[in-house]
């Protein structure tokens, strides 16, 4: 029997009422009624390459093939550089925080500048999502309970390099690292997987944040007989150590491992250069199907192959996006936990997880580059050796100094 015209009708303003109601709800959960995403990274540096304009460019995609919209409102998107400075880095976040309404900040690839964020976002319980810096000191003393520790860090990076090099029969070790967080924190996880390894750091030296003249670094290197010279610096720092010690004959003589290598670096050094290095990256873009369906809809805009820190960008805001809409609200300390409940399952990362300490566990790539012969097409530089999985790569919780996992210990 058919419902009468007018009593369907009220039916359908009724439900036409607590739909607007349920959005008005929704709405009331936001702050300023809309997400505010930040990303923070090196936008004119020598890191600007590998994160930058290109992390700004991966939040934007995450963002549009979310539809623009969390909850019925919209999802905002700023961006700033802090210059590899981290007085500057915490007065932009401490802006955008306080006066912006930016409900999380990601990127930040610089280990002083990310940890200078993890303490601003503590005090306001707001979203720190680092997939640019390195220092594992962020999940470790610095870690907090908005904060998240995204794409790598200097454990699994300095893990990844020393059990390969093990196996290719490297015993000494010479380090060469930027005189900062990162590159003390990389040079500190490195001697500690040498030594379970059986293996010995018999000296290091440490340089100036983009140094000019890496000569005399490479020099004490090549004098000490170490058969492995293991960089613990990144971008064009990492490239113009690798050309130094090409330059001295460094190599075959003693092999030279970067310690973080970028798909960038790769890219600027050529593969006659590059050949044969092998390290850890946390994303290829030529793995899977899927990774090169993203990372081809990301070159058409970018004209270049993604880092992992651009990739992992993506991965990300995506993540933080969905937690928003499961939560039905974008609170800090309520979104994290979300994050934190959820797995994640991209291209970036399958069967991901966030644990107490903000660690992102997945798993980690060992990777050699290519010889120039090898390679079939642009951008076809890599050759995974092995998958490392996430509880093998990243510092168990038993070795943690969050007091976060302390905490849920008790």
């Amino acid at each position: 029997m058919g419902m009468p015209k007018l009593a369907g009708r009220a039916l359908c303003a009724w439900v036409g009422m607590g739909m607007a109601l349920a959005g008005q709800a929704a709405a009331q959960k936001l702050s300023d009624d809309k997400v505010r995403v930040g990303v923070l990274s090196d936008m004119s540096g020598l890191y600007a390459d590998t994160a930058g304009r290109g992390s700004v460019e991966a939040a934007r995609m995450a963002i549009e093939d979310f539809g623009g919209k969390v909850l019925g409102r919209p999802v905002e998107l700023v961006w700033g550089d802090h210059q590899n400075k981290a007085d500057i880095g915490a007065s932009l976040a401490r802006t955008w925080y306080d006066r912006d309404g930016v409900d999380a900040i990601f990127d930040m690839n610089n280990s002083a500048v990310a940890l200078s964020v993890v303490n601003l976002a503590r005090e306001r319980q707001k979203l720190s999502i680092n997939t640019g810096g390195a220092s594992v000191a962020l999940t470790n003393e610095a870690c907090a309970p908005t904060s998240v520790h995204y794409t790598y860090d200097t454990y699994a990076l300095a893990n990844g390099a020393a059990q390969g090099v093990s196996r290719q029969g490297g015993k000494t070790w010479y380090l060469i690292g930027v005189d900062y967080a990162f590159g003390k924190a990389m040079a500190a996880n490195m001697t500690e997987f040498v030594g379970e390894l059986q293996g010995k750091v018999i000296g290091s030296v440490f340089h100036p944040l983009n140094a000019s003249d890496f000569s005399s670094y490479v020099l004490q290197a090549q004098a000490s007989g170490a058969d492995t010279i293991a960089l613990a610096n990144a971008t064009s720092d990492t490239v113009n150590a690798v050309k130094a010690a090409r330059q001295f004959g460094v190599s075959p003589k003693q092999r030279v491992v970067p310690m973080l290598m970028f798909i960038n670096d790769v890219h600027a050094l050529g593969l006659a250069q590059a050949q044969g290095m092998t390290f850890a990256t946390g994303f290829y873009w030529d793995r899977t199907p899927e990774s090169r369906a993203w990372a081809r809809r990301y070159f058409e805009r970018m004209k270049k192959m993604p880092s992992m820190i651009q990739a992992g960008a993506y991965s990300a805001v995506t993540h933080y996006l969905k937690a928003v809409q499961a939560a039905g609200t974008d609170d800090g300390a309520t979104v994290a936990a979300k994050m934190k409940a959820m797995p994640v399952n991209d291209f970036f990362a399958q069967g991901g997880t966030i644990r107490a300490d903000g660690r992102m566990v997945h798993d980690m790539y060992l990777v050699s580059v290519k010889k120039p012969a090898e390679s079939k097409y642009p951008w076809d530089y890599y050759t995974v050796l092995s998958t490392i999985p996430g509880d093998k790569a990243f510092q168990p919780l038993s070795k943690s100094k969050c007091p976060l996992v302390a905490a849920a210990k008790s």
